[in-house]
């Protein structure tokens, strides 16, 4: 019988199949305390909640419709296609004048917590539109957060890179060590631009000039961007340090020559701007590392940023002062001290550093070790020290961990940082961190490379800006800043606090926001590839819920079920403790087969089946795992009438017929053998 036609004819008691639809929920259920709205609104709730999570990443084609925006007026436009919210992270922003644009910083987010996320990116569907306008990618220091998204967007847009010396050789490290091919016929290309002589390049109808700032990193500069409307400084992350290291001052003098001359807009970084007074100098922290140097009793052991050049070298002046050899763990951190030292950032004095390999042959007082995990990153050197997985490095009594870094805003990592300082106090290791230097009776061992509330006003009053936009922060961090922006003698109606995707236009005499163009973020696996937002979504689901698959065979013929029916969980709960629920999970499997399956078409049975499971496992457990069902239909007459023909081409050989039974008999042999063998390949599997 035709079942689908069967269930578009009315019944005798006059009922459409409409009336059916309304009751197979009663049909099914009738043994459930709970209703099944409940179940749906439960399995409702988690999917909002998935959905609220993973939308925090949503990519710009994901997010609502916008209608298009055309604007050719000769108007300065400034679109922040990432870093104005988040803490300052994906910082990315693109400056279009007519048939020319740049982008400033192109970076990634590598505080995202979600299931097999390695870090997200900016979306860049907008430069699909203006692709044919992008004359450079222009950057301000090399801090991942300012160049990570540079592998994954140039390809697709490609355009000059321009930046100081030592960001471009962090530049071109990033390219060198990312996992993915580059697309056939890309060639990366750089220009390396000298902070220090001031000169000016031409970039289509713009002139982009670097300006030596101080931060926690070598190169950093500000950008002066010269447009047909005027003048645009980014600044970049920065501190006013007014004793670094590397005596490479911010040039104070010539921001002050720039503001004298007119700056129409001062792009500032907000990250710290609650901060007050004014960032402590580098420098003094080095006699801190001395005195430890000179006081510990067994290895040392030092853990801050992988980019943090300064510090490594301030630290092997310690160890040199000391008579220390120095060792170096965590790919990153090799990777770009061998780029400092080959462009001459860090001096290493000749026979001060020795293979980690060999580090065990020294005597402990003669050791120090720089490594990566200050931030109790998982896979990062020190972690694994504190945890006894290193392949060369066990932690034992009387080792000293310097923990040179404090939590990077926004990152949520307190907690990491906290359970690696556990094991390490487990193990007898003397710890000093920044947070506790006081009570160690130590010297300072961090300074941050953003300036506090005073400096961040220095920036303001030695450019002298017409108009200020806070970038590079999260929306109270901008808002703060532009409250000291207002001190400073800034008009409120000069200013924006202004969105990812927002359309900032320039001219002469105003600022404004006049549309908005598509924005969101793009998420990055562990290998470099694009995750769906989808896919995200689900993997939220199964870490907050789990999966539970149904797998049934059924007879075609007589719509029986062959074997008894298989499930599988997976993180919703551990099935032999919980054999109750089980068994009576397939009572209720092989009830719905009996009532259903033969009365409604295999696509509305499986949906039926899943809302019924869905329904049961809420009434049981109050959770509302994924619920796959997997309906196996095998045919018992086919295979006869298969042979049949054979025989008939075979002309007069015999050939052995099978009855019907014997064949559905021996397919249900090698389902069970499959199914043997299954199930065998995991405990959790009944």
């Amino acid at each position: 019988m035709d079942r689908n036609k069967s269930n578009n004819q009315p019944n005798k008691g006059g009922q459409s199949r409409s009336f059916n639809k309304q009751n197979q929920s009663k049909v099914l259920s009738s043994t459930l305390s709970t209703s099944r709205g409940q179940a749906v609104r439960a399995q409702k709730r988690s999917q909002a909640d998935a959905q609220r999570i993973a939308n925090q990443y949503m990519a710009a084609e994901s997010k609502p419709m916008r209608a298009n925006f055309i604007d050719d007026s000769p108007r300065l436009k400034v679109i922040a296609l990432g870093g104005m919210d988040g803490g300052g992270s994906k910082n990315m922003i693109l400056v279009e004048y007519m048939d020319d644009a740049v982008i400033m910083d192109c970076g990634n987010d590598l505080g995202v917590d979600l299931p097999g996320i390695n870090y997200a990116i900016a979306d860049t569907a907008y430069l699909e539109q203006i692709k044919n306008k992008l004359k450079a990618y222009i950057i301000t220091h090399g801090h991942l957060d300012h160049i990570g998204g540079l592998p994954h967007i140039v390809p697709k847009y490609p355009a000059p890179i321009y930046g100081s010396k030592f960001s471009i050789g962090r530049v071109e490290e990033i390219f060198e060590n990312f996992g993915l091919p580059m697309p056939e016929g890309f060639e990366l290309r750089t220009v390396t631009m000298n902070e220090n002589t001031h000169e000016r390049l031409k970039v289509g109808q713009f002139f982009v000039e670097l300006v030596r700032i101080t931060h926690s990193i070598p190169g950093s500069t500000c950008i002066v961007l010269d447009t047909p409307i005027g003048r645009l400084i980014n600044t970049g992350d920065f501190r006013l340090d007014p004793n670094p290291l590397d005596h490479e001052r911010s040039d104070v003098e010539r921001l002050q020559e720039l503001g004298n001359e007119g700056v129409l807009a001062l792009l500032s970084e907000s990250t710290t701007t609650e901060r007050e007074g004014r960032t402590p100098s580098e420098s003094t922290i080095e006699q801190s590392f001395i005195d430890i140097m000179k006081n510990a009793p067994g290895r040392i052991f030092i853990g801050l940023f992988s980019t943090n050049m300064n510090r490594v070298q301030m630290i092997v002046n310690a160890a040199v002062h000391n008579n220390k050899k120095v060792a170096m763990d965590g790919r990153s951190m090799v990777s770009t001290l061998e780029m400092a030292v080959r462009h001459g950032f860090v001096k290493i004095p000749k026979g001060t550093f020795v293979p980690i390999a060999s580090s065990n042959a020294l005597k402990d007082e003669q050791l120090v070790v720089i490594c990566t995990g200050s931030q109790g990153e998982p896979s990062s050197a020190l972690q694994r020290m504190s945890n006894g997985e290193h392949k060369h490095i066990k932690l034992k009594e009387q080792d000293t961990v310097v923990l040179s870094s404090t939590p990077i805003p926004y990152s949520g990592n307190d907690s990491d940082i906290r359970v690696m300082v556990d094991d390490l106090l487990k193990k007898g290791v003397h710890v000093f961190r920044h947070s506790t230097h006081e009570l160690d009776g130590i010297g300072p061992l961090h300074v941050s490379g953003h300036a506090s509330r005073d400096e961040y006003a220095d920036m303001i009053n030695y450019t002298k800006p017409k108009f200020f936009v806070p970038i590079y922060g999260d929306f109270t961090s901008k808002k703060y800043h532009m409250d000291l922006a207002i001190e400073q003698g800034i008009p409120r109606a000069n200013m924006l606090n202004a969105e990812n995707g927002q359309i900032i236009a320039l001219t002469k005499d105003k600022m404004e926001i006049i549309g908005e163009v598509p924005s969101g973020t793009v998420l990055v696996d562990q290998t470099g590839s694009i995750v769906n937002n989808v896919v995200v979504k689900d993997r939220v689901l199964l870490s907050e819920e789990g999966l539970v698959a149904v797998v049934l065979t059924i007879d075609k013929k007589t719509g029986n079920l062959l074997t008894s029916p298989d499930i599988i969980s997976r993180g919703f709960i551990y099935m032999r403790d919980n054999e109750e629920i089980m068994n009576g999970l397939r009572t209720e499997l092989k009830r719905a087969v009996s009532q259903r399956f033969k009365r409604v078409d295999l696509d509305r049975f499986k949906a039926e089946l899943k809302d019924h499971v869905t329904h049961y496992l809420f009434e049981q457990t109050g959770r509302s795992p994924i619920v796959i069902p997997v309906v196996n239909v095998i045919s018992g007459g086919g295979g006869s009438k298969q042979n049949n023909n054979d025989k008939k081409q075979q002309g007069p050989e015999k050939v052995e017929s099978k009855t019907a039974e014997q064949i559905a008999a021996e397919q249900q042999k090698r389902f069970q053998e499959m199914r043997t063998r299954l199930l065998a390949q995991d405990p959790r599997v009944d």
